[in-house]
C-alpha cells in the first residue's frame, strides 16, 4: 500500500501521510464534479455529486467518501487548485 503526503490549507506547514490510491481516486473524482468558476459547489453538493464517479474498490458503499473528500479538499485548496468563496455556506470551485 502507497503511501503520500498532503497539506492541510487550515494548518500551514503541517504534512499527513494517506493512501495514495485512495487519494488519487478521490481527487480524480472531486476535480470531475468541481466547477470550473464561481460560485462553485457547497460541501454537500459535493458529497452528492461525488458518489458516482466513486469506485466500489476504494470507497464500497461510499464508506469513508466524506473524510477522503475533505482531505482532498484540504490539500487542493493548500496547492491552489481549489478555491472557496467567503460566501455562506461555503463554495468551493477549481481554480
Amino acid at each position: 500500500m502507497a503511501k503520500m503526503k498532503v497539506e492541510n490549507v487550515l494548518r500551514p506547514g503541517s504534512t499527513y501521510t494517506v493512501d495514495t490510491a485512495k487519494y488519487e481516486a478521490m481527487k480524480k473524482a472531486y476535480l470531475a464534479v468541481l466547477p470550473k468558476a464561481p460560485p462553485g459547489l457547497t460541501a454537500a453538493e459535493i458529497g452528492k455529486a461525488l458518489l458516482p464517479h466513486l469506485s466500489e474498490e476504494h470507497f464500497p458503499g461510499g464508506a469513508t467518501a466524506g473524510w477522503w473528500a475533505k482531505a482532498v479538499q484540504l490539500d487542493l485548496e493548500a496547492k491552489g487548485v481549489v478555491a472557496r468563496t467567503d460566501s455562506r455556506p461555503l463554495r468551493l470551485y477549481r481554480c
